[in-house]
């Protein structure tokens, strides 16, 4: 299991934040987070999003720091990425049902 985190240069909310992502899976994804404590409403799209003070704890856990220029490779390059605007249903790895 390999994880990768960019460096919390992030601002929202008063806050820095990085970005947590998975170059195989989302289910990947989501163990990882969960095993740390990461509420499931961190997750946005394609990524959990953790704040500057659980940086460490992600890296500690296993997690690579990588850029974030490196966190949108590799999103791609799995064919995980999801951007803004883009429905559930047309994302990759979306089940689609038969009618």
């Amino acid at each position: 299991m390999t994880l990768y985190i960019d460096p919390p240069t992030w601002p929202g909310h008063g806050r820095l934040w990085s970005h947590l992502v998975s170059d195989v899976s989302y289910a990947e994804l989501h163990a990882f987070a969960e095993a740390l404590g990461v509420p499931r409403r961190a997750f946005e799209r394609d990524h959990y999003d953790l704040p500057a003070h659980r940086y460490a704890d992600a890296v500690s856990a296993g997690a690579l720091e990588v850029s974030s220029r490196e966190v949108v490779r590799l999103l791609h390059g799995a064919g995980l990425r999801r951007r803004k605007g883009i429905s559930r249903s047309a994302a990759p790895g979306a089940q689609r049902r038969s009618s």
